[in-house]
């Protein structure tokens, strides 16, 4: 509680240091003209040109703005769009088989499907590792005994 009371001075202090460092005292030739405050301003920083541009940057990193055909032909069949940007649904793990669809801490994303590879016998390990017909996967090891 004491250190949110220093915190708080702190910052009040600092804020009215700046506060009276900005406000400047001009006062005129004669000395009967009663002295006023002045704010003094800083000088505006140019705009960027980046910002200035009214369309968008070519050669910004590509956004597929909802179209899944802009997908199709940059990365590939399985590829579509989003969030803006184009994924991969069969291996992302934060778009697995459907935008927005995670796989929980302990799974991966295995042909658009959330699969834990320490037990998955279809993916054992790591993803499309198959065990033999009637194996089966421990710790991702086909037939661990």
């Amino acid at each position: 509680m004491k250190i949110m009371q220093i915190i708080f001075m702190v910052t009040i202090t600092i804020t009215i240091t700046i506060a009276i460092t900005t406000l400047t005292i001009s006062s005129t030739a004669t000395t009967t003209t009663p002295s006023r405050l002045s704010i003094r301003t800083f000088p505006t920083r140019p705009r960027s040109r980046f910002l200035a541009e009214k369309e968008a940057n070519p050669r910004a990193a590509d956004h597929c703005k909802k179209d899944d055909e802009i997908c199709y032909i940059l990365e590939g069949k399985n590829s579509t769009c989003c969030n803006n940007k184009c994924m991969d649904l069969s291996e992302d793990k934060h778009n697995c088989g459907a935008c927005k669809n995670k796989c929980k801490f302990t799974r991966s994303c295995c042909d658009g499907e959330c699969v834990n590879l320490a037990y998955d016998k279809r993916n054992c390990g790591s993803c499309g590792t198959k065990c033999m017909p009637g194996g089966y996967c421990i710790y991702g090891l086909c037939n661990y005994a």
